[in-house]
């Protein structure tokens, strides 16, 4: 009997896949999901939206040529059975660990990705700006936008499409599948589900565009007073399409399943060269029951069993404990109101959208939007708490400054996925929100480093009549000992309940204050009175009520950017009032932090215990106390 050949193992790039016949590409998206769902049950990824993306992706490779033609993936967070295409397949066991690929397109990577991409809706408009660069420059080559529906409610890709039309050889595909982690929300989400182009339509279209045109010396002027008298007989009759009113070419919507449908459309607009938006309908998790059924369950997952989509029990986390603190909250307070960007099930809101669902906001993937709502709602006596992953509240901070600080509004921001993530890398660790919310006149930052430090914080929080943020980490709670608050800092010591004159002060805040501790008590076995103290508020800092407590070195430890960050600007006012003379800072240096585990990244960015072991016995030495 002939043994079967794997197909997959034979695809190096997209030359290929254009010589496959339409039999064999079918048995490749397969064999790409098998190889996705292996890989990804063991490391963790994202598993539902690449499953969805897998006919696409062999589509887009039999059509287009990268890197000649560029591909840019929106968010990136599908890009697997791309990356399985352009010859990394016998890297891909790699995928997420520290040292191998990344989970996003890099092009650092491979040529073939185009664009870092890991935030969503901003393919339109980079892509854009490549196919411009390329007409410009008259060079050859596609650009193509994938970008999933969820995407297209962020403000930036509309922003995109407003000029797309003047761009170049463009491609937008649209990648629809009703979902971005959460169910869709909106009328855009609504919109998307009614348009519709026939064939026929499309032949009829291209027909009468080629008559007209063809007139002598009135067909250009003809064909666009035509086309101008259409949109306004579209505007005043029917609802209209989006893209075409946007001056694109609209095909679909496709089966986003069905290889060769798509493979004809692809070639259709390639043959035309006109800025086009191709509309599929795919289905997320496609291929693995357990997933389709509940997509957003298996959107980003940890390691799983691939036979039947058993994931192991999570540990507790801060997420879940923010999320049972804000029912209670609710309860007690039926001013409070909760909001989210398309993260409902990630931000542990999902028990509170049930049971206050007229007090819950998914707003979709529009961080600027969820904080100037926000601002709205506050402006009405409302007290908002709105839950953003630190990474995508960057996206947000003139909101920030402009709509909540400058009025002094009481909106919430409850930062999740603040400090080192992991395995997603460099788009997605939360390193710059604090350096970031310190910079805003009136607000205040709380970083509590335990779940009852989030209990209590949020509630702090909530009793401002002024903008604040709760932050704290992705995953469980670090073991810590217990300790005392006093003025509105935590004091955690680690010899004694209360050490006279220390020799050292660990001065830190959040997660890190577990290592700081670990390290603290081995500084004992060196003769060294360590006292590790860990700052609740980390901004604003009450100095005075600090400073009897610094009586010798300092060494501030954050898992944070160093420039900019709590650290840098506390010990300068420190030392400015003559409290500290000897410190030291220990934070993440001015880098982007790949991915990994979190134990590999606090090692790489000199984070671990051991190495804040070490610069504390360099900083004794230093003040001449070993």
């Amino acid at each position: 009997m002939q043994e079967r050949v794997n197909i997959l193992e034979q695809i190096k790039d997209h030359l290929d896949v254009k010589r496959l016949t339409e039999a064999q590409r079918i048995t490749l998206c397969g064999e790409l999901r098998s190889e996705i769902v292996s890989v990804v049950a063991k490391n963790g990824g994202h598993l539902a939206s690449n499953l969805g993306a897998v006919e696409l992706t062999v589509a887009l490779h039999a059509c287009f040529e990268p890197p000649i033609d560029r591909l840019v993936f929106d968010v990136g967070h599908q890009c697997y059975a791309h990356k399985l295409l352009t010859g990394r397949r016998d890297r891909f066991s790699t995928l997420r660990r520290f040292g191998g690929l990344s989970g996003f397109p890099r092009p650092d990577e491979s040529p073939a990705d185009a664009f870092y991409t890991g935030h969503s809706s901003t393919a339109i408009s980079a892509a854009g700006g490549m196919a411009t660069g390329l007409r410009l420059q008259g060079l050859r080559g596609w650009t193509v936008a994938v970008v999933g529906d969820g995407a297209m409610t962020g403000g930036l890709s509309l922003e995109g499409l407003n000029n797309a039309a003047e761009t170049g050889r463009l491609l937008i595909v649209l990648n629809d599948n009703g979902t971005s982690i959460s169910k869709n929300v909106g009328s855009l989400a609504n919109h998307l589900s009614d348009i519709t182009s026939s064939p026929l339509y499309f032949r009829i279209k291209d027909d009468t565009r080629r008559a007209v045109k063809s007139i002598p010396g009135l067909g250009q002027p003809l064909y666009r007073a035509v086309s101008a008298g259409k949109r306004i007989a579209k505007d005043v009759l029917t609802p209209g399409n989006l893209f075409e009113n946007y001056e694109l070419d609209y095909y679909g919507p496709l089966d986003g399943h069905d290889v060769q449908a798509m493979v004809d459309v692809f070639r259709r607009v390639r043959s035309l060269a006109r800025p086009a938006v191709v509309h599929v309908k795919t289905v997320k998790g496609k291929g693995m029951a357990y997933a389709e059924r509940i997509p957003r369950i298996y959107h980003g997952v940890g390691p799983f069993d691939p036979v039947t989509g058993a994931i192991p029990p999570a540990r507790r986390s801060f997420s879940q404990v923010f999320g049972e603190e804000m029912c209670r909250l609710a309860e007690e307070d039926g001013r409070v109101v909760a909001l989210t960007a398309a993260m409902t099930d990630g931000v542990g809101l999902t028990d509170y959208a049930k049971q206050y669902p007229d007090r819950f906001f998914d707003v979709g993937i529009a961080e600027r939007h969820a904080v100037t709502f926000s601002a709205g709602l506050a402006s009405t006596g409302l007290r908002p708490v709105a839950a953003i992953y630190s990474t995508f509240l960057q996206r947000a901070y003139d909101q920030i400054l402009h709509d909540v600080a400058i009025g002094r509004l009481p909106v919430v921001l409850a930062v999740d996925r603040a400090g080192i993530v992991g395995e997603d890398g460099e788009t997605h660790q939360g390193l710059f929100d604090a350096a970031m919310l310190r910079t805003v006149p009136g607000m205040t930052v709380y970083s509590p480093a335990t779940f009852e430090g989030l209990r209590r914080t949020l509630r702090q929080a909530l009793d401002l009549q002024a903008p604040a943020a709760v932050r704290y980490p992705r995953g469980g709670e670090p073991a810590l000992p217990e300790g005392e608050q006093r003025q509105g800092f935590v004091r955690y010591p680690s010899v004694s309940p209360a050490l006279e004159r220390p020799d050292l002060v660990l001065l830190t805040y959040g997660r890190i204050t577990a290592d700081c501790l670990t390290a603290a008590r081995r500084l004992g076995d060196l003769g060294l009175a360590a006292e590790v103290l860990s700052l609740e508020r980390i901004h604003p800092v009450d100095t005075e009520a600090l400073a009897p407590l610094l009586t010798g070195p300092v060494l501030f430890v954050e898992e944070g950017i160093r420039t900019g960050g709590v650290g840098e600007q506390l010990l300068l006012r420190l030392v400015q009032q003559g409290v500290v003379q000897t410190f030291d800072l220990l934070a993440v240096e001015d880098v982007f932090v790949p991915h990994g585990t979190l134990a590999e990244l606090l090692r790489w960015c000199g984070l671990d215990q051991e190495s804040i072991y070490q610069r504390a016995v360099a900083l004794c030495e230093k003040a001449g106390l070993l």
